[in-house]
């Protein structure tokens, strides 16, 4: 609880103080922002470099008495890629949470790669193979040029001062991922795969990689030498394999073990699965077989993640002091979770 000093100088009334709440937020909403609860556009970006559209989900930021402020400073973004056959409504549970704490969150579909590319390869291939078969290089680096188009997109409509835009920073901007979005973020970080150098995008300040994976050959160590920025992984002890690639809770974790040093974190949960870490709850989890302790656990391992996470974007994006003395010893966690920094 904050404690106002008790001179009559820094005395504000309680109706001045709802005055002043109530001014600013009806200034942010003149930039394009929802005065209560979070503002949910669904647009399509287009990309005429390379003849793409590109489907995007904006989150403006909840405002608040908390977060007016940091608002008016300048708005933060952060980027959330979908896994494998998803979409841009991949990771709503992290994306609801980051927008509540002041974000702006874009979420990115990734043509090639989503739910419409895999359907249709799965009338021509059994499902993993159809999976496989949008999973390769091509559609990874597909998938960096649908981020580095973005980035460029926000920073031209911040530009031409676009409603909601022109308050919004386009450098040291936040870089998340599930799975295959993982891939992509770490990518946009610098890691380089087989026949694949990874891009080190200047504008991207910090990463969270929900279950990624070690690359299936070559020295992970070489291949995430690159990555000197602040990384958050996170993964579980039932994350294995949906696709057939071999991947396994254990490799998963190892890409914490093969990061340099330096503002790395993982957040391994006990029980929690592949699915757990998409950020979606109903028909959208159950893509894949999952075991019933997973289902009970999923209501806390999305809250915790939520605050992990969002404390992650608030000490790495902000400097917020606070966030990072709670990344020093999280709340929350639960016999079999752990939490590693170096």
């Amino acid at each position: 609880m904050s404690h106002f000093p008790s001179t009559a100088t820094n005395r504000m009334s309680p109706v001045n103080r709802r005055s002043a709440l109530a001014l600013g937020l009806a200034a942010w909403a003149g930039h394009g922002l929802a005065a209560s609860g979070s503002g949910v556009v669904d647009e399509t970006w287009t990309d005429t470099t390379r003849q793409r559209d590109v489907p995007v989900k904006v989150r403006w930021p909840v405002l608040s008495a908390g977060t007016v402020a940091q608002a008016a400073r300048g708005q933060t973004v952060v980027l959330f890629s979908h896994g494998l056959g998803g979409t841009r409504e991949g990771g709503a549970v992290w994306g609801e949470a980051w927008a509540a704490a002041g974000f702006v969150v874009v979420h990115v579909q990734h043509p090639g790669s989503d739910l419409p590319a895999v359907r249709a390869a799965a009338g021509v291939f059994t499902n993993r193979e159809g999976l496989r078969s949008v999973a390769g290089a091509q559609q990874l680096q597909a998938r960096l040029g649908d981020i580095r188009f973005v980035l460029d997109e926000m920073t031209r409509r911040h530009h031409s001062a676009e409603p909601g835009w022109a308050n919004v920073k386009v450098q040291a901007v936040g870089m998340s991922g599930h799975s295959f979005g993982a891939h992509t973020t770490l990518g946009m970080a610098g890691q380089s795969y087989p026949g694949l150098v990874g891009v080190n995008e200047p504008r991207l300040a910090a990463f969270i990689a929900l279950s990624p994976s070690v690359p299936v050959t070559g020295d992970a160590t070489a291949a995430f030498a690159p990555l000197t920025r602040p990384v958050l992984c996170l993964t579980g002890t039932r994350d294995g394999d949906v696709v057939g690639n071999g991947a396994t809770p254990e490799r998963r974790m190892a890409v914490f073990t093969a990061l340099p040093a330096g503002q790395k974190a993982q957040l391994l949960l006990q029980d929690a699965d592949h699915m757990t870490f998409g950020g979606q709850t109903g028909r959208a989890a159950e893509i894949v077989p999952r075991e019933p302790i997973t289902r009970t656990l999923q209501a806390r391992h999305h809250a915790l993640v939520a605050a992990i996470t969002t404390d992650w974007w608030r000490a790495t994006l902000l400097g917020d002091a606070a966030a990072t003395a709670r990344l020093a010893h999280p709340q929350g966690l639960n016999a079999g979770d752990t939490w590693q920094q170096k």
